[in-house]
């Protein structure tokens, strides 16, 4: 099935712009539904979607509704694509109704996998930003997206359209003299990362831009020589728009010039720095693959550091926007990883090249791929088994990398850990052969105490460097586990300690916690789920870390019966979504340090009703452990 699914992607567009292993590892995460005829499958403006969808087979008819009447008609047929536009530039919020024809077939592809792709393969998201960039030259599009809910802000100037340039472009321009050679100005701008680099004349007023484009239409495509000045080839006049200008404007500019970057220029028309068109495009809502892209580009632990602030305000956009707390772990978590990926690549510049293979491994909730916008660091590295006479060097050396990796974390907002689980920690930075005694030791010597703060060790994931060292300690892992029945029951009783804050009347226990009154904690119930996933996790041998693809897992081996997952899925979900609720209002409503001290008083009905039915669900989670414990967690 998912190579049958692979070879129909590699025949749509800009699926087939992917290599292969790609292809098939987005195979495997589509599914595929078929709709009758006369379906309406999505309304504009309402339906949020959180999956992108590919015509299989049949058609279907899409279209802007105006009151009683249809504009835009359009048919898609097999290998039309429908909801990417939606979630890359209106929030999620469908961009038109959608009605099944004909009985159709529909592959849809998850909107965190969807985001994934237009980060890591540019020429996947030009086709996105190219259609989009059509479907604005239609006035009926035009005055949709200008009326749209999600753009219907405070204030005019906050809409996408109506957005000023100041707010998005990159002030991090290159340039360069016209005579200075082709060769060296292209360097210049592969090491500043950037597609374009502004031409200065001898009395370095600037006289025209260099792009990506002319590259290769005027030097690759022609042989130009390299050492020639890059003068010859620049593109001139400047195309130049005020910071003060909107999107709007600048969209219009670039659509009748037909270029894909624009000068910015201030009061006195001295150049501010070049917006490109994925600047303004993805800048639409503060989306994730906008932010993803900055943090690509960061050039220090600083940059980073003001990217990572933006990140609240980006899931209140999404969370009034409807999104799922599953997608939005997800994208947190995407941009974590891709924050740790350069802070990585940054401490490697100061420490030099590694002595040995290492890798940089995650634990605790961004190993599980839970992170929300309150976490502090739990990392470790482990490198390569090397001889005796290079240990202490080679120690030294991975602990001075993980001094500059955790400093650098800290910097940025994920603060240090306070039991020390860091990768900055001595303890937690060891050749493979001391990590996999660790994991003996706990497997088989730990008393239940000591696996409070060890447990987290068993949710690593990869994080940075050669996957390979990783996957030989999980394998290791699993193989250590197997028939020791003792660190199930440890890891259970554990568990088995948190209480659902409910009294005997099924009501909510509250207390005052850090001089807040009538609240309750909501990581603990939380823990508990991860707790209860990891246990049957480990003790099935799944090596899903994610506790809602744990759980998953466990109901489709018939662990968990689909009455228990569902209860248990929906109360993470649930729990999860408030607290990130929570977390935002405090970051970006209220201005606060985020917490996890969520007080029912302030919830709607519904709400505290679905946090009762959550805890009760997690009470009979721990009865069926706690029977489970007296057959040794159901191991045979």
């Amino acid at each position: 099935m998912n190579k049958k699914s692979a070879d129909f992607l590699a025949t749509v567009k800009p699926f087939d712009l992917l290599p292969r292993d790609e292809l098939l590892k987005t195979a495997q995460k589509t599914s595929l539904n078929t709709h009758p005829a006369g379906k309406l499958l999505f309304i504009q403006n309402r339906t949020i979607l959180n999956r992108v969808y590919i015509v299989f087979q049949g058609s279907l008819e899409k279209y802007l509704q105006e009151k009683d009447q249809k504009k835009m008609i359009e048919v898609l047929g097999p290998k039309d694509i429908y909801g990417g536009l939606s979630i890359l530039f209106n929030k999620g919020l469908s961009i038109r109704t959608v009605l099944s024809l004909d009985k159709s077939s529909l592959y849809s592809l998850p909107g965190a996998d969807f985001l994934d792709l237009c980060t890591r393969f540019p020429q996947f998201i030009q086709h996105f930003t190219k259609q989009f960039g059509i479907q604005m030259m239609h006035s009926p599009y035009m005055s949709f997206m200008a009326r749209s809910p999600i753009n219907q802000e405070a204030s005019v100037s906050s809409g996408f359209l109506n957005l000023a340039l100041q707010d998005i472009f990159s002030r991090d321009f290159a340039s360069c003299s016209q005579n200075l050679s082709i060769q060296d100005a292209a360097r210049i701008m592969s090491s500043k990362k950037r597609s374009s680099i502004v031409i200065t004349d001898d009395m370095d007023q600037s006289v025209g831009l260099l792009t990506d484009h002319d590259l290769r239409s005027k030097v690759v495509s022609r042989n130009h020589p390299l050492h020639r000045p890059v003068g010859e080839v620049a593109s001139s006049p400047l195309i130049t728009l005020s910071a003060q200008a909107r999107v709007f404007d600048a969209i219009l500019k670039m659509m009748k010039h037909n270029i894909k970057h624009l000068v910015i220029t201030g009061e006195e028309g001295d150049i501010l720095g070049i917006a490109t068109e994925q600047d303004l495009l993805l800048a639409q809502g503060k989306s994730p693959i906008y932010l993803m892209r900055e943090i690509q580009l960061a050039g220090g632990v600083s940059d980073l550091e003001a990217r990572y602030r933006q990140l609240p305000g980006m899931i209140k956009s999404l969370l009034d926007s409807g999104a799922k707390s599953g997608h939005l772990n997800s994208i947190i978590t995407e941009i974590s990883d891709s924050i740790l990926n350069k802070t990585v690549e940054f401490a490697l510049e100061q420490a030099g090249p590694p002595p040995v293979k290492f890798a940089f491994m995650i634990m605790g909730s961004e190993g599980r791929r839970e992170q929300t916008l309150k976490t502090d660091q739990d990392n470790a590295i482990v490198y390569q088994d090397v001889d005796q006479q290079r240990t202490k060097e080679v120690h030294s050396y991975f602990v001075r990398l993980g001094e500059l990796i955790s400093a650098g974390l800290d910097q940025v907002g994920f603060s240090f850990c306070r039991f020390q689980v860091m990768a900055r920690n001595p303890k937690w930075c060891q050749p493979l052969e001391v990590w996999q005694q660790y994991f003996w030791n706990w497997i088989h010597n730990a008393e239940p105490e000591d696996l409070l703060h060890s447990s987290i060790f068993f949710d690593f994931r990869f994080g940075y460097g050669d996957r390979e060292l990783v996957d030989r300690l999980g394998d290791y892992m699993f193989r250590t586990l197997g028939g020791w029945l003792g660190f199930f029951r440890h890891m259970a009783e554990n568990a088995l300690r948190f209480k659902p804050p409910l009294d005997f009347f099924g009501n909510l226990v509250l207390k005052t916690i850090d001089k807040k009154k009538n609240c309750l904690d909501i990581k603990q119930p939380m823990q508990m789920i991860v707790d209860y996933a990891r246990i049957y996790a480990l003790q099935n041998r799944l090596p899903e870390t994610n506790t809602m693809d744990r759980l998953e897992k466990l109901n489709q081996l018939g662990v968990l019966d689909r009455k228990d997952y569902h209860e248990l899925a929906h109360a993470y979900s649930f729990l999860m979504l408030i607290r990130l609720s929570h977390q935002v209002d405090q970051l970006v409503v209220e201005g606060q340090p985020a917490d996890n001290y969520i007080q029912p008083g302030e919830l709607t009905y519904i709400h505290k009703q679905s946090l009762k039915e959550a805890m009760k669900g997690i009470r009979n989670a721990q009865s069926r452990m706690r029977m489970d414990l007296t057959q040794d967690i159901g191991i045979t």
